[in-house]
This record gives structure tokens, C-alpha cells and sequence, in this order.
């Protein structure tokens, strides 16, 4: 329960401070260049696609995803319906979407295509992920004895991985694509931290609520 208290209230600090530490250009581009997409709110979709077999061809679904791959952060306002897409990128103007157009925006506005290994502050890098790991030990050391001891003999079997593997096949599976949507839908590259965030706060309210104390249950029943 600790655990996933202390990764829903420090979930979005920490990833922020290991993008300043393992990519200090890309979070001064995020702070000083933010772009913007005008676009027909109607061209522009959720863009969830958990199978990989939809596709989002709008100007402003290109654009949106284009910006949220290269971790650009960005707003999106309405234009009059019907209206192409334009992109603002720092001081670049773009009428409709041109993939080259918006890729060298992107970098003239300061956006580096990766980390620069002798700007990165190895140490704290490591320290965040360390902790990262910490919260999931904090989970996952406990969690076989829990489930274990939840239920009698004739059903703990199904009755263990049933729940262990629709959290982890399901939850964790749409774990890319959702982030992934609610990133583009959002033009916030750490709004994605929402869904994890929502599974550990819902987990533990579940957990203090509803799961009993099994110290000293006989597991031979």
C-alpha cells in the first residue's frame, strides 16, 4: 500500500526531474519553445490504437502525433471547420502538415533528436531509477504472498493468476497506447502518467478497503 501511495503522489516529480537530469536540452526546449496546432476540432481524434490497425491520416492527427513522438509540448486551439491545420514551432509557421517542414522546426526551436551523454547527470539519472525500483519491490515483494494467502487450496491456483495476470497482460499491455493517446490528445508529454497513476491510486483504495488481513490464515484449508 505504501508503494502505490508514494508512486501516485511522486510519479509526475520524479519523471520530470529525470527528464532535467538524463536530457537538459529537452526540458529547456519544453519550457521555452512550446508549439501550437490550430486545427478543426473535429480532425482531431483520440488517437488510442491498441492493435496497431487504425489510422490517424488528419493534418491535425499527423501533426499531433509527429509532436508528441519527439516529445514537443504543445496546445491545440480550434480553428473554423473545414479550415486546414497550421502548426506553430518557436518562430516556424507551418500551413497544413509537411513532415520535413515540422521535423526541422522541431530542431530549429531547439528540440535535440537525443540525450547528449556529457550533459547528463549520470548520478541523478541513477538515483530516480533506483527509487522507480524501489516502489515496484515495495509491490511486487508482498504481492505472491497476499494473493497466496487470499484464497483456500481447491481454487488458489486460478484464483492467483486470474487477478496477477489481467493486471499486469491487460492493465500493463495498454500501458503504451494509452499513455501514448492521452500524450497526443493532451500535447502534455507527461499526461500519460495519468494511467499509472489512476491504477495505483484505484489499487490502493481497493486494498485499504476491501482486502482482508491474512496474517496467520491457514493455508492448508
Amino acid at each position: 500500500m505504501a508503494g502505490l501511495a508514494l508512486a501516485a503522489l511522486t510519479y509526475f516529480p520524479l519523471f520530470q526531474a529525470l527528464t532535467a537530469a538524463a536530457n537538459p536540452a529537452l526540458a529547456q526546449a519544453q519550457q521555452n519553445s512550446r508549439a501550437v496546432i490550430i486545427a478543426d476540432p473535429a480532425t482531431c481524434a483520440f488517437q488510442f490504437n491498441p492493435v496497431g490497425t487504425a489510422s490517424f491520416t488528419s493534418e491535425c492527427d499527423r501533426a499531433r502525433g509527429a509532436l508528441a513522438r519527439a516529445s514537443v509540448s504543445y496546445a491545440t486551439e480550434p480553428a473554423p471547420s473545414g479550415a486546414r491545420a497550421t502548426i506553430k514551432i518557436g518562430s516556424e509557421t507551418i500551413e497544413g502538415f509537411d513532415a520535413a517542414k515540422v521535423s526541422a522546426a522541431i530542431k530549429a526551436a531547439g528540440y535535440p533528436a537525443a540525450a547528449d551523454p556529457a550533459a547528463m547527470n549520470t548520478p541523478l539519472v541513477l538515483l530516480i531509477l533506483t527509487l522507480l525500483v524501489i516502489y515496484v519491490t515495495m509491490v511486487y515483494a508482498p504481492i505472491a504472498a497476499m494473493l497466496v494467502e487470499l484464497f483456500p487450496t481447491r481454487i488458489r491456483y486460478t484464483s492467483l493468476s486470474l487477478p496477477y495476470h489481467i493486471g499486469n497482460g491487460w492493465f500493463g499491455g495498454f500501458l503504451p497506447s494509452v499513455s501514448f493517446a492521452l500524450v497526443a490528445g493532451s500535447g502534455d508529454i507527461y499526461f500519460g502518467l495519468w494511467y499509472p497513476i489512476m491504477i495505483a491510486a484505484s489499487s490502493l483504495v481497493i486494498g485499504l478497503l476491501f482486502l482482508p488481513e491474512t496474517k496467520g490464515r491457514d493455508l492448508t484449508v
